[in-house]
């Protein structure tokens, strides 16, 4: 028997791969960046895989259980993550496996029916929540998630209507350094932008909700079959963990007619948020001259030297902080 790592899989060692995958009752998204494979002569026996801090796709056959091969394939992966710089890591697996994980140092963050996401440090997204501001009002406190690539006039309008009707509102900014404008500026765009908003709190997501730990296909804007985005997980961890520490009780998004992602993932909080005790209000799209108003339109705009146009859907702050660092060329 023997171990190897393998960067981007192909040709053979893919498809045997793959074929263990699903006899082991696993879906393959995408092919990842990094692979453990245990060989027993040319048999695969075992894998697990690694995309950034992101443990997945980890199966032994089911004929070589009993062999401590899940812990063999979970140092090799945390080994390589460790000297790839990664201090925190999460896990994938099926919710029957906890207790295998628990006792490989692994802990629960949330579930859904058929996926558990597991994290390296115990405690991790308690202690994350506790470095936050405590909760401002009780009432009716609302929510907004968003990622602000970068913080347009459609943001500030959302962030305006729902302080208008909650007596408090929570907007909380992506942290995955996945977009065009780093996690540091667009938080600090929307802290400029809503500073006039005085029952308002901006806080950051760390990597907990829509992150490549809960939701990755957010990031594959390429995504044929939008009907299978795996967005519950994401969800499952604003209900447990975000909407007991503020006591949210309404979460609001924008109409979304341009990003098929986005849609569907609106369509399942409106589905899955009302049997966990929160409202979704979904709020049309602001449109400025006929044309909604789209964080992806103005960064097209501005890759195409379109200044004018791009300024025209950003409020002041935000085009006052791309020009001061020199973030609008």
């Amino acid at each position: 028997m023997y171990i190897e790592s393998v960067l981007h899989l192909q040709g053979q060692k893919c498809d045997q791969w793959q074929t263990l995958l699903h006899r082991e009752g696993l879906t393959v998204e995408t092919i990842p960046g990094e692979t453990v494979l245990v060989w027993e002569e040319d048999k695969l026996i075992a894998t697990g895989s690694r995309d950034g801090n992101v443990l997945k796709y980890l199966a032994v056959d089911s004929a070589y259980r009993g062999q401590d091969l899940t812990a063999s394939v979970l140092t090799n992966l945390r080994q390589n993550a460790f000297r790839a710089g990664f201090d925190q890591l999460f896990l994938y697996t099926k919710p029957e496996n906890e207790w295998m994980f628990t006792s490989l140092f692994f802990h629960s963050v949330a579930k859904t029916k058929n996926v558990l996401l597991m994290e390296s440090k115990p405690s991790g997204i308690q202690s994350f929540l506790s470095s936050l501001p405590e909760k401002k009002a009780e009432g009716k406190i609302g929510s907004l998630v968003m990622n602000c690539n970068p913080f347009t006039k459609g943001h500030l309008y959302l962030a305006e209507f729902a302080a208008k009707a909650c007596d408090w509102v929570y907007v909380f900014v992506l942290s995955e350094d996945k977009s065009e404008f780093s996690a540091n500026d667009r938080l600090e765009m929307v802290k400029l932008g809503t500073a006039h908003i005085p029952n308002l709190t901006v806080l950051p997501t760390g990597p907990y909700l829509i992150s490549a730990a809960t939701f990755p296909t957010y990031f594959i804007k390429d995504r044929n079959n939008a009907e299978n985005v795996q967005c519950l997980l994401d969800i499952a961890v604003f209900c447990d963990h975000f909407v007991p520490k503020y006591h949210i009780t309404h979460r609001f998004v924008g109409t979304e007619p341009n990003c098929l992602v986005t849609d569907a993932y609106n369509r399942a909080l409106a589905k899955n948020l009302p049997s966990r005790g929160i409202c979704l209000e979904q709020i049309p799209r602001l449109e400025i001259g006929g044309q909604p108003v789209s964080a992806s339109t103005v960064r097209a705009l501005l890759k195409q030297g379109h200044l004018a146009q791009a300024k025209a859907f950003l409020p002041e702050t935000t085009w006052n902080y791309l020009q001061t660092n020199g973030l609008c060329k």
